[in-house]
C-alpha cells in the first residue's frame, strides 16, 4: 500500500501557492521532494516543476492530474534551497514559481543538457609495448607520424601493462608539432584511435596553491576580532577604508572553513569585479575554487551547478565566487558566506521578480545553513551600520590603508568658476588636466568617471527646443555616436539621428550633456598619444569583455579608462594614480532619499582606486557645488559623519533603517483606466494603514514601453508585525485584480525598493 499518493509541486509561474498532482504508482520510488517532475498545467501546456512535498492528503478538487514523468531520478534541488525559496516568496511577496525561474539554468533538465565534446587520442588496446617499439621503428619513413606517437608515450606515460589514457587531440598535435593529417594517418593505421569525450567549458584552476600571506598587525587584530565576535554573533560588518587589505583577511576566513570541509559564497555585486579576484582567489585554493553570473551560458552554469553539488571534496567546487544569483546555487555544507561592497546597489534585483536583495537573502541562506555571514564596506549601507552599532551585527573596523599608504588626496574643481572664467577645455577643469597630463608624464594612468553612458543624455533644437523622445516611454533618447543611432536605456527602442527638428524643421539640432561615449572622444583630441578605452554596457556586451578590458590596464596598454559606476569598486590598479569624478552634482541631485547616502558611497569607491601602492593618489572631483555637505564629506573620508547626517533625516521623516517599504507599482495601457484603479487601491490601501500611505504617483520616468505607471509608496513602522502587514496588502490587491475590468492591469510589489 503506497500512502505518499500526492506530490505538491512549483511550476515557474507568477501564481502564488503549489500545485498538488497525484504520483502514479510506478512512479512512487522515484517522485521525493527536489525532484523535476513534469506535469500539465491547464489546457494542454507542460511544464517541468519541482516537488516541494509527498503525501496522503487527497486535495479538496475534482479530477487531480497525475504526474506524467519524472526528468531524472536525482534531486536537482535540496532541502536548504527549498527553504530559501520559501522565505524569498513569503518576504518578498512573490510566488515560488517565480523564484525557480530566476534560480535553476533552464538546461538543468539534463534531457536537454548537451555536454561539450573533444576529440581525445588513445592508443588501440591490440599493441604491447614491444610492438610499439617495433612501430616506432617502423615509422621512420613517416617521421611526422613517429613524432605524434612518441608524445602520446610521452604526455601519458604508457607502459607495458599500464593504463591506456587518452590525450586531447589539441594537447597532441601541440606537443608533436604536426599537423591534423599526421594524426589522422596514424589513426587510419588502427595505430591510435579517435574517441570524443566530454570537457568541462570551464576554466580550471591549476592544482598548484600559492601559500596564504601573513597578516599585518591591523589586518591580524581585525581577523582575530572577527572570530571573537563569530561566537556571539552570526553576521559582522567589517568596515575598512579603501585598500586597507579586506580581501586577505576574507582570504584567511575562507581557508579555516575549507579546512573545515565546509563551502564558502564569496559575494560581489558586479561582474567585472570577479575578473580579478577569481585569478586571487584560485592561486591560493586552486580548482575547488569556481565563479558564477549570469554571462554564463545555460550550459556553463549547469556545469557549474553540478560541480557544486557534487559530494566528492576532489571533484566540487567548494568555494564560489559569484554575484547575486549564486545565492541559488545547491550549497549543501555553508560555512560562510562574504557580501563585499554590501552598500552596493547592485544586489537589489529590480525586474523581474523575484524582487530580492541578495545581501539579506545571504544573510538567511547562511542561517539555514547554521553559517556565519560577513559583510564589508569601506562604506557600508545606512542599513548594515545601524544593525551593527545597535549590536545586531558584530562591527570591526579597520581605519588604516595597508603598508601604511595615504589616502588619496582630494581636489575639488569648480565647475560654475571655470566656465565663467573661460578656463573650460571641453568638459574638463584646469584641475583635472593638470593632474592627468602630471600621470601621463610620470607614464601613470588615470581612471575617469561619469555614470552616463553613450555619447549624449540628449539632442535638442537649438531654434525650439524640441528634443527627440522614444515612442514607448516618457523619456528623452540617448545618442550613441559610435553606432549614429539614438537608443532608449528603458525599452531598447532605436531610431537614426535626425537630420532636422520634428517641430519647426531646422537643421540645427545639438547635443546636450555628456556620457561615456563624448568624453572618450574627447579626451583623445585633448591627449592624441594617450591610450584610451571605454567600460561601460556597451563595450562590455560580451563573456570576457571585462576580463580583456581590465587586463589590458593591468599590462599597461591603456592609460586612460574611461568608465560608468562598474569601474568604480573592488578593482586594484598597481599603476593608477589619478581619478577624476566629471559630474558629481548628477550623483546628488537625484530625487531618491538614498541619493546622498549612494553619492558619498560611490566617490569614496572611485577615489579608493586611486594610489594604492607606494604613491600617494590624487582625485579630482568636478562640482557647481564645492560647498556642498557630502562633498565636503568626502573630502576628509567622513564615514561617520555621513551616517549621522542621514540616520538624522530619515528619523525625521520616517525612512528605512527606521521603518518597512512597501512599493506596489501599477501598470495600464491606458491613463485613465490606471488613474482610475490606482485610486481605488490607494483608499483601500489607505482604510488599512492610513497616513502610512504614500501615493498614488506618477514616477519620474511615468511612462515605460506603452505601459503608463504610478506607484503607491507603504511605510510599516519596523516594530509592527510585518507577516500580518504584507498579508493585508496583498489581500487588498488581490481584490483589485479580481474586481470588474481589472484583466488589463499588471501590478509589482517590490519590498525593500531602494
Amino acid at each position: 500500500m503506497i500512502n505518499n499518493l500526492f506530490a505538491d509541486i512549483i511550476l515557474p509561474l507568477a501564481v502564488r501557492g503549489r500545485f498538488t498532482y497525484r504520483i502514479p504508482p510506478d512512479l512512487a520510488e522515484d517522485v521525493r521532494p527536489g525532484v523535476m517532475v513534469t506535469v500539465q498545467f491547464g489546457g494542454r501546456n507542460q511544464y517541468s516543476g519541482i516537488v516541494f512535498g509527498v503525501h496522503d492528503k487527497t486535495p479538496d478538487i475534482k479530477n487531480v492530474k497525475s504526474i506524467i514523468s519524472v526528468n531524472h531520478g536525482t534531486p536537482v534541488i535540496n532541502t536548504s534551497q527549498l527553504k530559501l525559496w520559501t522565505w524569498i516568496s513569503e518576504y518578498y511577496l512573490c510566488s515560488e514559481g517565480e523564484v525557480l525561474k530566476a534560480a535553476i539554468p533552464s538546461e538543468l533538465n539534463l534531457n536537454n543538457y548537451k555536454p561539450r565534446l573533444e576529440t581525445f587520442i588513445k592508443l588501440s588496446e591490440k599493441y604491447s609495448e614491444g610492438e610499439l617499439n617495433e612501430i616506432l621503428d617502423k615509422l621512420k619513413k613517416a617521421p611526422r607520424q613517429q613524432d605524434v606517437l612518441s608524445s602520446y608515450i610521452r604526455l601519458t606515460g604508457y607502459a607495458e601493462g599500464s593504463e591506456i589514457l587518452s590525450v586531447n587531440k589539441s594537447v597532441l598535435l601541440s606537443e608533436s608539432n604536426s599537423s591534423a593529417a599526421n594524426v589522422e594517418s596514424i589513426v587510419r593505421k588502427g595505430i591510435l584511435k579517435s574517441v570524443s569525450l566530454p570537457v568541462s567549458r570551464m576554466t580550471e584552476a591549476g592544482s598548484y596553491k600559492e601559500p596564504v600571506k601573513s597578516l599585518s598587525d591591523a589586518q591580524q587584530a581585525a581577523y582575530l576580532m572577527i572570530k571573537s565576535q563569530f561566537r556571539e554573533k552570526d553576521v559582522v560588518l567589517l568596515h575598512g577604508v579603501t585598500s586597507s587589505g579586506k580581501t586577505e583577511i576574507y582570504i584567511h576566513l575562507i581557508e579555516e572553513q575549507l579546512k573545515r570541509g565546509k563551502q564558502v559564497l564569496y559575494m560581489l555585486p558586479e561582474i567585472a569585479l570577479t575578473t580579478q579576484i577569481i585569478l586571487r582567489l584560485k592561486r591560493h585554493f586552486g580548482p575547488v575554487t569556481g565563479v558564477y553570473h549570469s554571462r554564463f551560458s545555460n550550459n556553463e552554469k549547469v556545469e557549474i551547478w553540478k560541480k557544486v553539488s557534487e559530494e566528492d571534496p576532489i571533484k566540487s567546487y567548494r568555494l564560489i565566487l559569484g554575484v547575486r544569483s549564486s545565492l541559488f546555487l545547491p550549497f549543501s555544507n555553508l560555512g560562510l558566506i562574504i557580501v563585499d561592497e554590501e552598500h552596493d546597489g547592485s544586489y537589489k534585483q529590480h525586474d523581474p521578480a523575484p524582487r530580492y536583495h541578495a545581501r539579506d537573502s545571504a544573510i538567511m541562506l547562511a542561517a539555514i545553513h547554521n553559517a556565519k555571514t560577513i559583510l564589508g564596506s569601506a562604506s557600508p549601507s545606512i542599513e548594515s551600520y545601524n544593525n551593527a552599532i545597535n549590536g545586531k551585527y558584530g562591527l570591526t573596523e579597520l581605519k588604516e590603508r595597508f603598508g601604511f599608504i595615504k589616502l588619496p588626496s582630494i581636489v575639488l574643481a569648480n565647475t560654475r568658476e571655470a566656465y565663467r572664467k573661460k578656463l573650460m577645455v571641453s568638459h574638463f577643469t584646469p584641475e583635472l588636466l593638470n593632474a592627468m597630463d602630471e600621470a601621463l608624464g610620470n607614464d601613470e594612468q588615470i581612471i575617469l568617471f561619469q555614470n552616463r553612458r553613450g555619447f549624449s543624455p540628449y539632442i535638442e533644437c537649438s531654434e525650439c527646443g524640441w528634443i527627440p523622445v522614444c515612442i514607448q516611454c516618457a523619456v528623452n533618447l540617448t545618442y550613441h555616436k559610435g553606432i549614429g543611432k539614438l537608443v532608449c536605456h528603458y525599452c531598447g527602442y532605436t531610431t537614426t539621428m535626425p537630420s532636422k527638428c520634428d517641430n519647426c524643421h531646422s537643421t540645427g539640432m545639438v547635443t546636450r550633456g555628456f556620457g561615456t561615449e563624448k568624453i572618450e572622444d574627447e579626451i583623445k583630441i585633448v591627449f592624441p598619444a594617450a591610450r584610451v578605452a571605454r567600460m561601460d554596457q556597451d563595450t562590455t556586451r560580451n563573456k570576457n569583455s571585462f576580463s580583456k578590458l581590465i587586463r589590458a590596464f593591468e599590462e599597461r596598454r591603456i592609460d586612460i579608462l574611461i568608465g560608468t559606476q562598474m569601474i568604480s569598486k573592488g578593482l586594484d590598479f598597481e599603476n593608477l594614480t589619478v581619478v577624476g569624478i566629471l559630474n558629481a552634482d548628477n550623483l546628488l541631485n537625484y530625487p531618491d532619499f538614498r541619493a546622498h547616502e549612494r553619492s558619498f558611497q560611490l566617490m569614496e569607491q572611485v577615489s579608493g582606486r586611486a594610489g594604492r601602492r607606494q604613491k600617494q593618489g590624487k582625485v579630482v572631483i568636478q562640482t557647481s557645488d564645492p560647498a556642498h555637505k557630502i562633498i565636503r564629506m568626502v573630502l576628509r573620508h567622513d564615514y561617520e559623519g555621513m551616517f549621522r547626517m542621514q540616520t538624522d533625516e530619515r528619523t525625521t521623516f520616517n525612512y528605512p533603517p527606521f521603518c518597512r517599504m512597501v512599493k506596489i507599482s501599477i501598470k495600464h495601457k491606458d491613463r485613465a483606466q490606471l488613474n482610475y484603479f490606482s485610486d481605488i487601491l490607494g483608499r483601500d490601501l489607505k482604510e488599512i494603514f492610513g497616513k502610512r500611505v504614500l501615493g498614488p504617483e506618477s514616477p519620474v520616468i511615468s511612462q515605460v514601453q506603452l505601459w503608463y505607471i504610478k506607484n503607491i509608496i507603504i511605510k510599516i513602522e519596523r516594530e509592527k508585525p510585518q507577516v500580518k502587514a504584507k498579508q493585508l496588502i496583498m489581500e487588498t490587491i488581490g481584490r483589485l485584480e479580481n474586481s470588474k475590468g481589472a484583466s488589463a492591469l499588471k501590478i509589482a510589489v517590490d519590498v525593500d525598493p531602494y
